[in-house]
């Protein structure tokens, strides 16, 4: 597949079948002189291109475009059939014509269109001084049974991708694919992330065609020292690469990113050994068994959190040759998550002391809420409106306002919950689910409001928090000695 262009949301491979196929429909209205000429070389282009199309991958989006141009293609085709000498060309009445052409040009419209509604993702260029690295990596915790499953035998398997600056390469390397190390690791994923949700999974298949701004195994910098530490949990049935261009965003400014997928939890894992564990976490519909779900759920991710950061902490020592030994900054971490995984990293910190700061994207916080937290904490929140849920706010309220340290809560404006991901990136820009922030402005302002706080809290830059994030929403301090 050719590279999407950006903001057209097609290749030009596809902008040439689309313009040839339009071109076929406009020829059946031209003047006698022209029509064959242009019938000739724009149906020569369009099965030219259709053919190597075809071979390279057609999306569905590209469909109508060709169902559209087939139509058209006879009727613009009769002006190159013999007619008998001294008679005028056939020509259909104008208007018995237009109602075809209008079909015609409808089925052509709908392909660029569901192009943009549905467009292969294009990643943000990652601001920060570093090049971007990504790599898996797979862990067992011979400590933990697999609550998941009757097997006794069986042990906790997380699988990890690390995102870490790089070396700057050559512009036009490979870069990593999105969603999976494979394509067919990404079309595994795609497919379930579109049944969590009930979508065909052909309206999100170019998703797992998407390549991102990071290249699998590049060099670690060479200049930067050792790195702070910032470990992510996904939302529920979510995956360890749902936010990859806020991870990449975050490792050109210097930081190691730590994103888990959880099995039995996330919506698939494919597992070193090509085995695919999907979701089987399932909502009841009453609200206080969920609860209660959830609040289990919450704690086995928690768990995973503090299991990969002891992992991290050994790589960092040099328990086996890894370029990242000594680069990894164990002391200075933070513990994020989006959704479940908020709460996740909530529960987390609650345990683990090790961990210095959290971020918590828009999850409620599950579980009990003590004891209190002793990190600096950032909430982030989607826009609160009617239809968020009443507890949400009082709720995340109780839990700044009980904790020893500073707490943040940033409303963004525009936001809604899948704004905290790549959602925006490549899901229809409606609203309700992806905020009106556009496709790259919610990841944006996101990772924004990240750096600012990790900047302060991990590497101790000077300034407040408060003075950053308030140019990014609504801004609630919560101090120790109360709110502000």
């Amino acid at each position: 597949m050719t590279e999407t262009i950006t903001g057209l949301h097609t290749s030009p491979l596809e902008v040439i079948v689309l313009l040839s196929a339009v071109a076929l429909v406009v020829a059946r209205w031209l003047p006698p002189a022209a029509r064959p000429r242009v019938t000739i070389a724009a149906g020569t282009v369009f099965v030219l291109s259709a053919i190597v199309l075809g071979v390279t991958g057609i999306r569905w989006q590209m469909l109508p475009v060709l169902a559209g141009a087939a139509l058209a293609l006879p009727f613009a085709s009769s002006s190159l059939l013999p007619r008998r000498t001294g008679r005028p060309p056939r020509r259909v009445r104008w208007w018995l014509a237009l109602p075809g052409s209008t079909a015609c040009i409808g089925l052509i419209t709908a392909g660029p269109v569901a192009a943009w509604a549905f467009p292969v993702p294009v990643f943000p260029e990652p601001s920060g001084p570093f090049g971007v690295g990504t790599r898996v990596v797979q862990w067992t915790d011979q400590n933990r049974p697999e609550t998941f499953t009757a097997d006794p035998h069986d042990l906790r398997t997380v699988v990890v991708q690390l995102w870490y600056p790089a070396q700057n390469g050559p512009a036009d390397a490979q870069k990593a694919q999105y969603l999976g190390r494979t394509e067919d690791e990404a079309r595994t994923v795609s497919d379930a992330l579109a049944r969590g949700v009930g979508l065909p999974a052909f309206l999100v298949d170019g998703v797992a065609r998407a390549r991102t701004r990071s290249a699998f195994d590049a060099p670690v910098a060479g200049e930067g020292g050792r790195f702070p530490v910032v470990l992510f949990s996904p939302g529920s049935s979510g995956v360890r690469t749902q936010n990859t261009a806020w991870a990449e965003e975050l490792a050109s400014h210097g930081y190691v990113v730590a994103a888990l997928d959880h099995p039995y939890d996330s919506a698939a894992v494919v597992l070193a050994d090509g085995r695919t564990i999907n979701s089987e976490t399932t909502s009841t519909g009453d609200r206080d068994e969920d609860d209660e779900l959830a609040a289990g759920w919450t704690a086995v991710r928690a768990a995973d959190l503090g299991f990969v950061l002891t992992r991290l902490d050994a790589l960092d020592r040099g328990g086996a040759a890894d370029q990242l030994t000594g680069r990894l900054d164990t002391g200075r971490v933070a513990v994020t998550g989006h959704s479940m995984g908020g709460a996740a990293a909530l529960q987390a910190a609650r345990r683990d002391h090790r961990f210095d700061a959290v971020i918590d994207l828009d999850g409620y916080p599950h579980g009990a809420t003590s004891p209190s937290l002793d990190q600096p904490t950032l909430a982030l929140t989607q826009a609160i409106t009617p239809a968020t849920d009443p507890r949400y706010i009082p709720r995340l309220t109780e839990v700044l306002d009980l904790s020893t340290a500073t707490g943040y809560r940033l409303a963004v404006p525009g936001a809604a919950h899948l704004t905290f991901t790549d959602g925006p990136l490549y899901l229809p820009p409606v609203p309700s689910a992806v905020g009106s922030l556009g496709r790259t402005g919610g990841p944006r302002v996101v990772a924004a409001a990240a750096l600012a706080f990790l900047d302060v809290v991990l590497r101790e830059k000077s300034g407040d928090p408060a003075d950053v994030l308030s140019a990014h929403g609504d801004l609630s301090v919560h101090h120790p000695d109360g709110p502000r």
